[in-house]
């Protein structure tokens, strides 16, 4: 399964953020952490993106809501969201939903 083909019931969160100038421990604590995610069962993939004008993206897609709820509850992860707050970011966003609807294009 690519996380480029969608499937019917995955949980994808849609984090939307910006880094404060002093986050120069970010880069790693996120490694850590998405090392951590790939353990969780359910994963399916996660992604990160920058606009040119700082914010950053990241799309992270769980099989299901009981693998989605699994990761956003894991202690691990929730210290790493305590930690976020207090070092990292200016300001952050979260949106999570369930796919209902679901097709990709794969070029043979």
């Amino acid at each position: 399964m690519s996380g480029m083909t969608p499937e019917f019931g995955q949980v994808v969160t849609v984090f939307r953020s910006r880094l404060r100038p002093d986050a120069t421990a970010y880069a790693a604590d996120a490694a850590a952490i998405a090392d951590l995610a790939r353990t969780m069962p359910g994963y399916v993939e996660h992604k990160a993106f920058t606009a040119e004008d700082g914010e950053r993206v990241t799309l992270v897609t769980f099989a299901d809501r009981a693998s989605h709820d699994a990761w956003r509850d894991h202690p691990e992860h929730r210290a790493a969201q305590r930690r976020g707050i207090d070092r990292y970011y200016s300001e952050y966003s979260i949106s999570v939903g369930v796919t209902d609807h679901a097709s990709a294009f794969p070029r043979a």
